[in-house]
C-alpha cells in the first residue's frame, strides 16, 4: 500500500470512528430520555443534538466526507432504534428460537444501513453544493426535512430530527404548526450549520456572531413561544363542544392475546368499560390496536359507542385475475354503534408493518408474513373516521409518525385526533418516542389527542403538546376524560408541506443566484452574492 493510499485508508478510518460518536450524540435526543432525567433543563437537553448537527455540517468539508456521514446516520438510528431488539423471542410468531435473535438484529442494522445510505446521498448532494453558503444550507435542510415527511409516509418507522425537539425544546417544536414535523428538522440542521460556522470563524469576528446567532435563536423561540401561549389559550377554553371519553387499557401481553384465558379477560373487561361508560355519562369508549382479535363480535350489545382495534375481511374488488373477489383481512378501527354487536364503520391500517404485518410479493411468494394473524392487506390512505357524533382523524400503531396524514383528515373536518397502538412488547424508549410523535402530532393540528395503548402510553394531550391525563402504564387500568371538539386550522392543516417547499425554493434561487457571475454593478462594485 503506498503512502498516498495509507493515508486515505487512514482518513477514512478516523472519518468513521468521529461520524459515528456523532452520531450516538444525536441519539440521545432522537431517544427521549427517562424520566429520571427530567430534573434537567430543556435547553441542556437540546445541546448534544446540535452539537452532532455541527459536526455533521463539518463532515462535509472533510475528505471522506461520505464516509463520515454515512456513519453518523447508521450510528444515530442503531441506537434510537435499538427497541426493535425488544421483538426478541418471535417464537410466539412461528419463528423458531435460535433464528429469532439474528433476525431483530438482522433488521435492526438493516434500517441503521439504510441511514447510513442516505447520509451518505445527502452529504454528496452537501459536497457538491458547498456547505459554507446560508443558501445552500438552506437548501440541504429543507431537503432534508421533506425526506423525513417521505419516509414517515413509508413502510419503516423512522424517528427523525422532526420529533426530536420533544421533549426538550417545546418552543422549537411549536412551529411545526406553521410547517409540520419536516419544518423543525429543517430548523434544527440550520441551528447546527449556525454553530459550526460560528465556531470556525476567524477570532475576530466571533463576538459579533455570536450575537447575530443569539438574536435569531431567541427570535425563533420566540416565535414557538408565541404559538404555544395561542394554542394554551386553545386548550383552556371553555365554549367547545366535548364528547366524554373512556379509555381502557388491557395490558395483555401480545404472546398472550390469542389465548383463550387472555380472550375471556378482554372480553371481561371490555365489559366493564361499558358499564362504567355508561354509568359514567361517557360517548364512547376506546380500546387499542388489535384489542377485538380475529373474531370482532361484542359478547353483549355495546352499552355506548365503542372504537377498537380489531380485524375485518374486505372483498377485493378491484383485483383482476383469480384475485378477484377474494377476501382481504385487514387490521382496522372498528366502531361500533350503541346498542350493536356487530360493528358497522371501519378504518383500516394503511400503513403496515414490514414482515409482520406485510410482506412485498407476498402474493406471487405464497408467504403470509410473521404475523399471528396472517398475512395483511392495507387499506385506503385517508385517516378520517366518519361518525354521527362528528368525524376524528385516527393513526393506528406507528401511522403516528406520518403528520400528512392526520393533518388531511382534520382538513377535512376531523375535530380531535386518536392514536391507537399496542406497544407490547417495546420497552419504554418506544413508549417515549411514541409520545413525543403524538405531542407533535396534536402541536401540529392544534387538536386535542387522545393516545390508546395496550400497555401505555394511554393518554390525553392537549393542542399545546402537554400531556394533561394519563393511565399508569404496564398494568390494567381504564378512565374517563373530555375531549373538546375543535374547527380552527393551524396555518399546516391548511398549507400542509406547501411553507417547506417554498423556503426550499427559495434556498435555491438564493444558491443559483450567487453561483451565476455578477452581471451588473453598483457604484463601480459588483453586487454582494448571497
Amino acid at each position: 500500500m503506498g503512502e498516498t493510499e495509507a493515508w486515505r485508508y487512514g482518513e477514512r478510518n478516523r472519518s468513521v470512528l468521529v461520524g459515528a460518536s456523532a452520531g450516538v450524540l444525536a441519539a440521545l435526543a432522537l431517544a427521549p430520555p427517562a424520566p429520571a432525567l427530567s430534573f434537567l433543563p430543556a435547553s441542556v437537553l437540546a445541546i448534544p443534538l446540535w452539537l452532532a448537527l455541527a459536526l455533521l455540517w463539518s463532515f462535509q468539508r472533510r475528505p471522506a466526507a461520505l464516509w463520515a456521514s454515512s456513519a453518523w446516520g447508521a450510528a444515530a438510528v442503531l441506537v434510537s432504534h435499538r427497541w426493535l431488539l425488544a421483538l426478541h423471542p418471535l417464537d410466539w410468531i412461528g419463528v423458531p428460537l435460535p433464528l429469532s435473535l439474528p433476525l431483530c438484529v438482522l433488521l435492526l442494522l438493516a434500517c441503521a444501513a439504510l441511514a447510513g445510505l442516505l447520509l451518505a446521498l445527502w452529504s454528496a448532494v452537501a459536497v457538491r453544493l458547498g456547505p459554507q453558503r446560508f443558501s445552500a444550507a438552506l437548501l440541504l435542510s429543507c431537503g432534508w426535512g421533506l425526506a423525513e415527511v417521505l419516509l414517515a409516509r413509508g413502510p419503516l418507522f423512522w424517528i427523525g430530527l422532526g420529533s426530536s425537539a420533544l421533549p426538550a425544546d417545546p418552543p422549537l417544536a411549536a412551529l411545526a404548526c406553521l410547517g409540520g414535523s419536516g419544518l423543525v428538522a429543517a430548523l434544527q440542521l440550520l441551528i447546527g450549520w449556525g454553530l459550526w460556522r460560528l465556531l470556525v470563524s476567524p477570532l475576530r469576528s466571533r463576538p459579533g456572531g455570536w450575537a447575530w446567532a443569539g438574536l435569531s435563536l431567541l427570535a425563533l423561540h420566540g416565535l414557538g413561544w408565541w404559538q404555544l401561549q395561542g394554542a394554551g389559550v386553545v386548550a383552556a377554553a371553555r365554549d367547545f363542544p366535548t364528547e366524554r371519553v373512556e379509555v381502557l387499557q388491557p395490558a395483555i401481553p401480545t404472546r398472550q392475546k390469542q389465548q383463550w384465558q387472555a380472550r375471556q379477560r378482554t372480553e371481561r373487561l371490555l365489559g366493564q368499560a361499558l358499564n362504567q361508560a355508561q354509568a359514567a355519562g361517557a360517548d364512547l369508549v376506546l380500546l387499542p390496536e388489535g384489542a377485538l382479535g380475529l373474531e370482532p363480535l361484542l359478547a353483549e350489545p355495546a352499552a355506548v359507542e365503542l372504537l377498537s382495534g380489531g380485524f375485518r375481511w374486505q372483498l377485493d374488488q378491484a383485483a383482476d385475475g383469480p384475485a378477484a373477489g377474494e377476501p382481504q383481512q385487514r387490521s382496522a378501527l372498528l366502531r361500533f354503534a350503541a346498542g350493536e354487536r356487530r360493528f358497522s364503520g371501519a378504518l383500516d391500517k394503511h400503513r403496515l408493518v414490514p414482515l409482520g404485518e406485510w410482506v412485498p410479493f407476498g402474493g406471487l411468494l405464497r408467504w403470509s408474513g410473521l404475523s399471528a394473524v396472517g398475512g395483511l392487506q392495507p387499506g385506503a390512505p385517508s385517516r378520517l373516521l366518519e361518525r354521527p357524533a362528528g368525524p376524528i382523524a385516527a393513526a393506528i400503531c406507528y401511522e403516528i409518525a406520518d403528520g400528512t396524514g392526520l393533518a388531511a383528515a382534520v382538513r377535512e373536518g376531523a375535530g380531535w385526533l386518536l392514536a391507537s397502538a399496542n406497544l407490547d412488547p417495546y420497552p419504554p424508549l418506544l413508549q417515549r418516542q411514541f409520545t413525543a410523535l403524538a405531542r407533535l402530532r396534536a402541536l401540529e393540528t392544534r387538536r386535542w389527542l387522545v393516545s390508546v395503548a395496550n400497555t401505555g402510553p394511554s393518554q390525553l394531550i392537549d393542542p399545546a403538546g402537554r400531556v394533561v391525563w394519563s393511565l399508569p402504564v404496564g398494568v390494567p387500568a381504564s378512565g374517563v376524560t373530555e375531549v373538546p371538539v375543535l374547527a380552527e386550522l393551524t396555518p399546516y392543516g391548511r398549507l400542509g408541506e406547501l411553507p417547506l417547499l417554498a423556503l426550499a425554493l427559495a434556498g435555491l434561487l438564493l444558491h443559483l443566484r450567487a453561483r451565476l457571475p455578477s452581471i451588473s454593478t453598483m457604484g463601480g462594485r459588483s453586487r454582494p452574492s448571497s
